[in-house]
């Protein structure tokens, strides 16, 4: 007596897998989304007077970016403020510029 094998319909009840991962890796990614830090008015002012002095005198510069619940920090110089359109171009690389809207930084700090 042979073996009596299914071929692929035994395989088909595990076609959803590769969609139960993606489902685990977006509920732990979810789960370390953090709240947006509340900013006050000092701080922010003091975050001006920072990218201002770095932008005058050519320094680099260190940006902490919340987006989506996720802090992100970019490291470069300030080539452009846009009072208009609220955002900043970062100098990220030789001609690679990041732009970055205001409501968007929660931390700047100057290196040299």
């Amino acid at each position: 007596m042979g073996i009596r094998d299914r071929g692929k319909l035994k395989w088909r009840p595990a076609s959803f897998m590769p969609l139960g991962f993606e489902m685990t890796r977006a509920m732990f990614k979810d789960q370390e989304r953090k709240a947006k830090p509340l900013i006050d008015e000092y701080e922010a002012e003091e975050f001006d007077r920072q990218i201002n002095y770095a932008k005058e005198y050519k320094l680099l510069v260190r940006v902490s970016v919340w987006e989506e619940g996720f802090t992100t920090e970019m490291i470069g110089r300030i080539h452009s403020l846009d009072p208009i359109k609220h955002q900043l171009r970062l100098e990220v690389r030789t001609g690679e510029y990041e732009v970055i809207a205001f409501e968007k930084v929660i931390g700047v700090i100057v290196t040299n």
